[in-house]
C-alpha cells in the first residue's frame, strides 16, 4: 500500500497557498485493508474513505471511462493494480494531476509543475471531455487563478468549445451548475468564470439571461463602459473586493440588471424601469438551477431597490423605512450589509469608478440604526394600545430617519 497527497493539496503547496483540503490516493489497497485500519467508508461510486484520526479522504486510485451523457455517465474501475499514473490520468487539469508521497517526492506525468510555472490551465487528456462539469470547473479555476495571471490553453478552450457544440452541457444537472457556480461567485475574480463560459459557449446555454446582457449598450454618461456585460463583469469583481468570499452577494451582482436585456430596443441606451423587468428572468434562472432561496430573495431585493439604494439621499424619509421593511433590515441588519455590498458594487463596477465612495452605505445603515431605536415601551407608557401602537412607532421612526438629513446629496446618483 502507497499513499500519496494529491489534487489542489499539492498544486496549492506548490503556489504557496494556504491548503484547505487535503485529499489522497491510495495505491495498491483493497477497501478491507482500510477497514481493517479503522478508516470510515464514504463513497457511493467508488470507494473513499474517512481517516480515523484526521477526518481526511483517502480514495482508492481508479480509472473511469464514459458510459453514457452528462455527469453520471461513467463506469469506475477501483482495485490494487491500478497505478497512481493511471488515477492521476483520469483528473481534469495538469496542475490538479500532481501527486506527492511521504517524503516529498512529486509525480507529475503529465507537466503540471510547468504549468503552473507557466500559469496555463491545461486538460490531462483527450477523456477531458467525457465530463461536462469540467468545463464548469475550468472557468471556475480561471476565477480562482486570474489574479496569479492562468489562462485557459487554446487547445483545451478548442476542446471546451466542442464539447459544447456536441451537446454535452446540455445534459448537466441543474445541482451541478449551481455547486460549481456558488463557488465561482466566491472567488477573487468571479468575471473570469462568465468570460471563459462566454468564450467557449457554455453562457449562452447554462444563463441564457445573463449572456442576453452582453452588447446591451448603456448611456455612456454614467457607464463610460458602455456594455452591458463588461458592466456586469466588473460589478461581480467589485462585489468580490467588498464582500471576499461571500456567495450571496455574488449572485446580487450577477443578477442585479437582468432586466437590461429586454429593454426595448426604441428605448436604448436608456434602461427606464429595468430593475421591474429584472425580476421574471432573475426567478426563471434562480429556478433551473434551484438557488437556495435566501439568495433569490436577497436578489431580488437588490435587482428591484438598488437603483432607491442609489438614490437614498433624495428619498422621503417614509420611503427609506419602506426601504429598510422590504429588507426585514431591523431585525436582520447583516442582509441590509449584503444589500449595500452588492449596491456599492454596481456604483464601482463602470469604467473609472472601481474606488468611488458610496455615501449611501453608510446613511442608510444610520437610517436603520436610528429606526431600529424606536420601540414600543414610550408608547405603552403613553397609554397606547394594539394598532396605535405600530402607527405611532411608524411615525417615529420617520422622524427619526428625517433627523439624519444633515449629510449632503451626492452628485451623479442616476444610473
Amino acid at each position: 500500500m502507497h499513499i500519496y497527497l494529491v489534487g489542489g493539496a499539492v498544486r496549492d503547496k506548490l503556489l504557496n497557498r494556504p491548503v484547505v483540503d487535503h485529499d489522497h490516493v491510495v495505491v495498491g489497497a483493497l477497501p478491507e485493508q482500510l477497514l481493517a485500519l479503522g478508516y470510515t467508508p464514504v463513497g457511493k461510486d467508488f470507494p473513499v474513505f474517512l481517516h480515523p484520526e484526521t477526518g481526511e479522504e483517502y480514495a482508492l486510485a481508479r480509472t473511469e471511462r464514459k458510459s453514457g451523457r452528462g455527469y453520471h455517465g461513467f463506469v469506475f474501475q477501483a482495485d490494487p493494480t491500478i497505478t497512481l499514473e493511471q488515477d492521476l490520468a483520469r483528473r481534469d487539469l495538469t496542475i490538479n494531476a500532481i501527486a506527492e508521497d511521504g517524503h516529498g517526492a512529486l509525480t507529475d506525468p503529465f507537466g503540471g509543475v510547468r504549468d503552473l510555472e507557466a500559469r496555463m490551465l491545461r486538460h490531462v487528456s483527450p477523456a477531458f471531455v467525457e465530463d461536462p462539469v469540467r468545463v464548469l470547473r475550468v472557468a471556475r479555476f480561471a476565477a480562482r487563478f486570474a489574479p496569479l495571471g492562468f489562462t485557459v490553453a487554446d487547445e483545451t478552450m478548442a476542446l471546451m468549445r466542442q464539447m459544447v457544440a456536441d451537446g454535452e452541457v446540455d445534459h448537466l444537472v441543474p445541482e451541478r451548475v449551481w455547486a460549481e457556480t456558488r463557488k465561482a461567485l466566491a472567488e477573487p475574480q468571479p468575471s473570469m468564470f462568465l468570460r471563459v463560459l462566454r468564450e467557449c459557449g457554455a453562457l449562452a446555454v447554462l444563463f441564457p439571461e445573463v449572456d442576453a446582457l452582453y452588447g446591451v449598450p448603456q448611456r455612456a454618461q454614467f457607464h463610460p463602459e458602455i456594455d452591458t456585460g463588461v458592466h456586469l463583469e466588473m460589478v461581480l469583481d467589485a462585489a468580490a473586493r467588498l464582500a471576499p468570499g461571500d456567495d450571496v452577494v455574488g449572485f446580487c451582482a450577477l443578477t442585479h440588471d437582468l432586466g437590461k436585456a429586454l429593454t426595448p430596443a426604441g428605448e436604448l441606451p436608456r434602461h427606464i424601469g429595468h430593475e421591474h423587468r429584472g425580476v421574471a428572468p432573475l426567478h426563471a434562472l434562480a429556478a433551473r438551477l434551484k438557488v437556495p432561496n435566501e439568495h433569490a430573495a436577497l436578489a431580488e431585493l437588490v435587482c428591484r431597490e438598488h437603483l432607491n439604494a442609489h438614490r437614498a439621499f433624495e428619498l422621503k424619509p417614509a420611503t427609506v423605512l419602506k426601504l429598510l421593511g422590504a429588507l426585514d433590515a431591523l431585525r436582520r441588519p447583516a442582509r441590509l450589509d449584503a444589500f449595500l455590498a452588492a449596491c456599492a458594487a454596481d456604483k464601482r463596477g463602470r469604467l473609472g469608478h472601481g474606488d468611488d465612495d458610496y455615501p449611501q452605505a453608510a446613511y442608510l445603515r444610520a437610517a436603520r440604526a436610528a429606526a431600529a431605536a424606536v420601540d414600543a415601551a414610550g408608547f405603552v407608557a403613553q397609554g397606547l394600545a394594539g394598532p396605535a401602537i405600530g402607527q405611532a412607532m411608524e411615525r417615529a421612526r420617520v422622524e427619526a430617519i428625517a433627523a439624519l438629513r444633515t449629510h449632503p446629496s451626492p452628485s451623479g446618483s442616476a444610473v
